[in-house]
C-alpha cells in the first residue's frame, strides 16, 4: 500500500512532467486535502499507507492539476489576508497583488468612522470584506456585473459574519449614495493577450479578466464615473496592469482627481493607482 511519501513523490513527478510550477508544493496541498489534515502534518506522516478510496480521490486532483486547473479551486479555498475564502469557477482567482493592495489600504490611519466602502467588480469579494473585517467602522458594498461572482461573495460573507450591501451593476449604473473609498480590480488584460495566458488563469471567467482592445476600456469608464459617487475628499484606489500607469495616471487627471500616485508591488512593478477626489469634480 502506497505511502504518503511514496505518493508524494509519484504526484510531483507526474505535476512536474506536466508543466505544473511548484510541483512539490502543490501535490502536497492535494494531499493534505485529501486527507484533511493541515500540511505540515505530512512531515511527520510520511510512513503512513493511503486507503484506496484516498487515492482514487488523488488520483483525480492531480490529473485536473495537471490539466490546468487552478489549485485554488481543486482545494475550494484560498487565503487572502490571513483570511479563508471561498474559490471556484465563478470569479477570478486572487491574487498576491491584490493583497497587496488591501495591505496599503490598511496602513491608512485616517479613514472616517464609519467608512463607506466601495468594491467595485467584487468578485469573490476578499478585497471589500477584508475591509470590512480589519478597517473599525467599515461599512461595505460589494458589486459586480456577474450575479454568479456576487453569489460567492455572498458565501464568503457569511462565512465571516458579515453582512455587505450586495449590488449587482455594470459599473456605477445600479450604485446608489456616496463612498469614503472605492477600491477596484477591473478586467484590465487586452483581449488579444487572453489566449497567451496561463492554463490556470484561463480557468478564471474571461469576464474578469478581458478589458477591451486595450485593456483600459473599462478602467476608463471608471474613472470617469467613480468621482459622481464619492465623498468630499473621496479616494479611489486600483490595480492595473503591466505598462498601463501612464495612460491611467492621465485618465485620473482628465476625470478630475488630484493627489494621484502609482505605487509599485514586491516585484517593482507599476501595480496600483490612488487618487482623491478633487473638490468641485463630478
Amino acid at each position: 500500500m502506497p505511502t504518503v511519501l511514496d505518493t508524494l513523490q509519484k504526484g510531483t513527478d507526474f505535476l512536474e512532467k506536466h508543466g505544473v510550477e511548484e510541483a512539490r508544493l502543490n501535490m502536497q496541498h492535494l494531499i493534505a486535502h485529501t486527507l484533511k489534515c493541515d500540511r505540515m502534518q505530512l512531515y511527520v506522516d510520511f510512513d503512513r499507507p493511503l486507503e484506496e478510496p484516498d487515492l482514487e480521490k488523488l488520483r483525480g486532483l492531480t490529473k485536473r492539476r495537471a490539466n490546468g486547473e487552478p489549485l485554488q479551486h481543486l482545494l475550494g479555498t484560498v487565503e487572502f489576508c490571513d483570511l479563508t475564502f471561498k474559490t471556484d469557477e465563478r470569479a477570478l482567482v486572487p491574487r498576491p497583488e491584490t493583497e497587496e493592495l488591501v495591505s496599503k489600504l490598511l496602513k491608512v490611519k485616517s479613514w472616517p468612522n464609519p467608512c463607506r466602502i466601495l468594491d467595485m467588480g467584487c468578485g469573490s469579494g476578499v478585497i471589500g470584506l477584508a475591509l470590512a473585517k480589519k478597517i473599525d467602522g467599515a461599512q461595505v458594498t460589494l458589486a459586480d456585473l456577474s450575479p454568479e461572482a456576487l453569489a460567492l461573495a455572498g458565501e464568503n460573507a457569511a462565512v465571516l459574519e458579515l453582512e455587505p450591501t450586495m449590488t449587482e451593476s455594470d459599473l456605477f449604473s445600479a450604485i446608489e449614495g456616496t463612498f469614503d473609498l472605492i477600491v477596484a480590480n477591473l478586467p484590465y488584460i487586452p483581449e488579444a493577450e487572453i489566449t497567451a495566458l496561463s492554463r490556470e488563469v484561463q480557468n478564471d471567467p474571461v469576464t474578469a479578466l478581458a478589458g477591451g482592445e486595450s485593456g483600459l476600456e473599462i478602467m476608463e469608464r471608471f474613472l470617469a464615473e467613480a468621482p459622481g459617487h464619492l465623498s468630499e475628499n473621496g479616494k479611489i484606489a486600483m490595480e492595473f496592469g503591466i505598462d498601463q500607469a501612464d495612460a491611467l495616471v492621465k485618465l485620473a487627471d482628465h476625470s478630475g482627481f488630484s493627489d494621484i500616485k502609482v505605487a509599485a508591488d514586491l516585484g517593482g512593478i507599476d501595480r496600483f493607482l490612488f487618487a482623491v477626489k478633487s473638490n468641485g469634480s463630478n
